[in-house]
């Protein structure tokens, strides 16, 4: 961001390097800071207009660069090795000429200097996450042009499918009448996902020969992708410093190849994650030839079969199942049959080696690190000081990596005066349950006590619940037609303790939740212990005269535990989510306003699978992955209190300002127990049994105590900051 504020404030308007007509590619960081500037201005042509050249200067520039790289490979080539006596001049000879072809063909193909295109890693960064597209969607839209804006925020949404206010304006788009469906298209789609998708789809439902077809045409162009990324890698490079030494020849140019060499091998990673993404997918090119393999056999094409078996073989040359399938093979096709592998790849496999251990010896010999993206990689080319971090460093990924689904085993519910009032099948899902008068209504209008602004003996007193609390002061983490207020059980009998809301209603809060807890435990995990991940009271108020033509909702569809993809309809358990919730909760408070009922959705976040409507004393709880998608109904008229509830059966993960609650409980309890002695001793003891009135606002210790966990849990510890966007 701090590149394009310069480039906005030194590229002055209507100025340009490169006149229309001139033939000249215009750098695409300066087409992008003039359009911005124009879509601040609200000058809505000139931004749509320069956004798109952008856009395309920044393919085009690609282009030329991956062009040149391939056609100057074959001009100024390594073809064999040089000759001894004279290998040095020999080999700069051969450098010097690559160098020269480049800067030519990219100078011919760009019509001005290549530096000129060195735009900022920043600005790069805006490129490769696509955000010029959510700049020219709003601009596309003012200007009517309604299915090139849907197009535009297609894009966008596709590689950032977390981004809220595009997760809105998607269902926005999706809703508006004369949007036709076929806008709804990522303008920089990759062949190889759709046709490995189909694919894979194909082949789960048994159509192994249309699963052929579109694996092939998969791993074709995923190969093809490779080349186009390692091209790339050859591009300018990061350099450090300024400041730094600069290397001797010798080292610079052996640090810049395997800086090279390293970016060509994590090529595989890039390719194999979908856009939105942020975790590969495992063994991308040997899964195509293990699912082409077992597709061909099924259709009776044993060559192709074999063939597929030979390639896989190249990357686990010991899995004993493919080996036993190879044997199988060449009985059925005949002793003398001769079965290898692809060419094309076992060219990638003995590249891909080489290069290996060369950045393997670069590692041991002159220092750096190298993540491996590959498990394949056979232990007898690492050295055998790196073989214990390379060890680590695959289980590490393995871990990172891993998302299983346990089905837990449900027990019998006991709760007296507690109902199932639906379960999963009347739910139409997985691990979904609502229960029936967990709490009475009275307790329910106590706990209302604590959010109201002024009522009955707190009038004059400021809520107890903070407008946007949990959400670093915002009016609402969703949207702008709803107040949001917030409580902790921690802050509620800390303002219990300053005299400000009830004690019995903050206790009520601590003891509401808990019983939920149990609750959820019985029914989901008997014998598992399961602890709160975070509670939280929350309240969303409908904001008067702003609910006319309100399209958007309370709480957008999303998942507890894993990032939402609709487009690929999956759920990926990797950061930024909460990987560590099991289950969910909400306990409902009130139902005398308008919407705001909870609904579970499929995967692709639109088709609405079941509902509920909020009322006193229901608990709706359910697992928190991907099998659970759900929102909440825009609040239109009134205001809709809840205790939202998050578990998690990982002790490491339970709630640190929930711990602070209770040891704030035990220790007014003990208070109240020396204070109940002291008067005893003093004015005797009365067991009459009669009720008493609350007892004072304690003094002292307590408060000092309170003040120092308040201290630390502000210090920017890392449960507070997790706690901050525990909503999202």
């Amino acid at each position: 961001m701090a590149s394009l504020l310069l480039l906005l404030a030194l590229s002055a308007p209507g100025t340009s390097l490169f006149p229309p007509g001139s033939g000249r590619l215009v750098p695409y960081d300066l087409l992008y800071a003039d359009g911005v500037r124009a879509y601040f201005a609200r000058d809505w042509p000139r931004a749509a207009e320069l956004l798109q050249r952008a856009l395309h200067s920044y393919s085009q520039l690609l282009a030329a660069r991956r062009g040149c790289q391939g056609r100057c490979r074959d001009e100024a080539g390594f073809a064999g090795p040089p000759a001894a006596p004279s290998w040095e001049t020999r080999f700069f000879d051969r450098v010097l000429q690559r160098a020269e072809c480049l800067g030519e063909c990219l100078g011919r193909r760009l019509g001005a200097e290549p530096s000129l295109h060195r735009a900022s890693r920043e600005i790069q960064e805006d490129f490769e996450q696509r955000e010029p597209y959510n700049y020219l969607q709003v601009a596309l839209f003012q200007l009517k042009k309604l299915d090139e804006a849907v197009s535009a925020a297609h894009t966008f949404f596709v590689a950032n499918p977390q981004h809220l206010q595009m997760r809105e304006d998607m269902e926005k788009y999706q809703r508006m009448a004369g949007v036709k469906l076929e806008s709804f298209r990522d303008l920089q789609a990759t062949l190889y996902w759709e046709a490995y998708e189909t694919g894979v789809q194909h082949y789960n439902v048994d159509e192994y020969l249309q699963a052929a077809v579109k694996l092939e045409e998969s791993l074709e162009e995923v190969l093809l992708a490779l080349e186009d990324c390692r091209a790339l890698c050859e591009g300018p490079q990061e350099d450090g410093t300024e400041e730094e030494m600069q290397p001797g020849l010798y080292e610079a140019i052996a640090a810049h190849y395997i800086q090279v060499l390293k970016c060509r091998q994590h090529c595989v990673l890039e390719v194999a994650t979908k856009p939105g993404r942020v975790s590969a997918t495992d063994d991308f090119i040997p899964s195509h030839l293990d699912l082409l393999q077992f597709a061909y056999d099924q259709v009776g094409n044993h060559t192709l079969a074999a063939e597929c078996a030979a390639s896989y073989l190249l990357f686990y040359p010991s899995d004993e199942l493919m080996l036993e399938k190879m044997k199988r093979y060449q009985a059925e096709l005949g002793e003398g049959a001769s079965i290898t592998a692809r060419e094309n790849i076992q060219r990638y496999v003995q590249r891909s080696l080489m290069e290996k251990k060369l950045i393997y010896y670069a590692v041991e010999h002159l220092g750096g690190t190298f993540d491996d993206p590959d498990p394949w990689t056979p232990d007898e080319l690492i050295p055998e000081s790196l073989k214990q971090k390379h060890r680590e460093n695959q289980k590490k990924q393995r871990l990172e990596n891993l998302d299983v689904g346990e089905q837990e085993q449900r027990g019998p519910f006991t709760f007296e005066g507690i109902s199932v009032a639906m379960d999963s099948h009347q739910l139409n899902g997985s691990q979904r349950v609502v229960f029936d008068r967990v709490l009475t209504d009275s307790e329910c209008k106590d706990i209302l006590r604590l959010a109201k602004v002024r009522t009955g003996a707190y009038k004059g007193r400021q809520a107890a619940g903070g407008t946007g609390d949990g959400y670093r002061g915002r009016q609402s983490p969703h949207t702008p037609h709803e107040r949001f207020e917030g409580l902790t059980v921690l802050k509620a009998l800390q303002l219990a303790q300053d005299g400000t809301v009830n004690w019995r209603d903050a206790t009520l809060l601590l003891h509401a939740s808990e019983k939920s807890r149990k609750i959820v435990e019985s029914y989901f995990t008997p014998g598992k212990r399961l602890h709160f991940s975070f509670t939280h009271l929350v309240c969303r108020t409908a904001v008067e005269g702003d609910q006319d033509g309100r399209m958007d909702l309370s709480h957008p569809v999303h998942a507890d535990n894993c990032l939402l993809d609709p487009e690929g309809k999956e759920c990926w358990r990797e950061p930024p989510a909460y990987m560590y919730r099991d289950y969910s909760g909400i306990l409902y408070l009130n139902d005398d306003f308008h919407g705001g009922d909870l609904f579970f959705t499929e995967l692709d976040a639109v088709t609405v699978t079941a509902q509920v409507r909020p009322k006193c004393g229901k608990l709706v709880a359910f697992s928190s992955g991907g099998e659970n998608p759900h929102g909440v109904w825009a609040v239109t008229r009134g205001r809709r209190c809840a205790i939202a509830l998050w578990y998690t059966l990982s002790p490491e993960h339970a709630e640190q300002e929930r711990m602070e609650a209770e040891d704030l409980m035990r220790q007014r309890d003990v208070e109240q127990e020396l204070s109940h002695t002291d008067v005893e001793k003093h004015m005797g003891t009365d067991h009459s049994g009669g009720a008493s009135p609350e007892p004072p606002v304690p003094k002292g210790r307590a408060r000092a105590s309170s003040q120092r966990r308040t201290s630390s849990s502000e210090s920017g510890q890392q449960p507070q900051k997790l706690r901050a966007r525990d909503e999202f």
